[in-house]
């Protein structure tokens, strides 16, 4: 069954986790993605919740029944520091294959060299992870992010197509179908949100200066204010018998947060879910 979870991205500068619960109660959410904030977990950083903040958390999901269903700290696994690769090894459940894009092969060697040490720990405890190519990550193509995700070789250890990375995923391409059915039965999550095409228009959709900086823009839009092909996304995920964790993660429209997540939930709903929440 889909798990349909709310990104409360939007909510982390104004609210605690456990107010973010109760807002996706309120919204109609079940589910919720806890996203990087820094009284949590934060980008390369150790976390920091104590045992009174995940009590209070844990009473909040008894009392509106809403629950995490993946936490996103990103660490430097794939740092090519080894220093810096050793400080930031620790168990999580999603997170992105980070590194160096300008040192992909000591990144992929760090990275395969941190899976070696981690991967005892989550089948310690039972923990499944997956795993998204960020832009600027070491990898920064779907099918290359694929294949090091396979590379693994654990059943528990699988990909998360990040749509709203789609267009840097493909060099702009935005071949939705195909990176869909390339990542197979290793996609178990996916990120909704649009964006436009930093490809387009002759490189001219964004106009970044000085030109050619390595920047990476990307946005985490409402469907509907990007370029993504909304029709052959949703039908590729539905033929390809997709039932995973879809979650919501539009970022920087705070002046209308609530609405877009509604209007968020409600779309993705009927795409992939029944009226009572069962596959179509």
């Amino acid at each position: 069954m889909v798990k349909i979870a709310l990104d409360p991205a939007m909510y982390h500068a104004r609210m605690t986790v456990a107010d973010e619960l109760r807002k996706a109660a309120d919204l109609g959410y079940e589910y919720v993605e806890l996203s990087p904030r820094a009284d949590w977990f934060f980008w390369h950083r150790y976390p920091k919740a104590d045992d009174a903040m995940v009590a209070e958390v844990n009473q909040v999901v008894k009392e509106t029944g809403v629950r995490i269903a993946s936490l996103v700290p990103v660490f430097g696994w794939s740092a090519p520091d080894e220093q810096e690769r050793q400080a930031q090894v620790r168990p999580v459940i999603m997170t992105e294959l980070s590194g160096d894009p300008n040192q992909p092969l000591k990144s992929e060697h760090a990275f395969y060299h941190s899976m070696e040490e981690l991967i005892p720990v989550f089948e310690r405890y039972d923990l499944r992870l997956n795993i998204e190519a960020h832009p600027y990550d070491f990898s920064e193509r779907n099918d290359d992010a694929v294949q090091i995700v396979r590379g693994l070789n654990r059943p528990w250890i699988n990909y998360c197509f990040c749509i709203p990375h789609a267009f840097h995923l493909s060099d702009g391409a935005g071949d939705m179908r195909r990176m869909i059915e390339y990542a197979g039965a290793k996609l178990t999550h996916v990120h909704v949100a649009d964006c436009y095409n930093h490809r387009a228009n002759v490189g001219n959709r964004y106009i970044v200066n000085p030109p050619g900086v390595a920047a990476r823009v990307h946005q985490h839009n409402e469907i509907g204010n990007g370029d993504i092909n909304w029709d052959e996304t949703f039908t590729a995920l539905r033929e390809a018998g997709f039932d995973g964790i879809a979650a919501v993660c539009v970022f920087g429209w705070e002046e209308d947060a609530d609405a877009i997540h509604r209007r968020m939930l409600d779309r993705v709903t009927a795409e992939l879910a029944g009226p009572a929440g069962e596959p179509r």
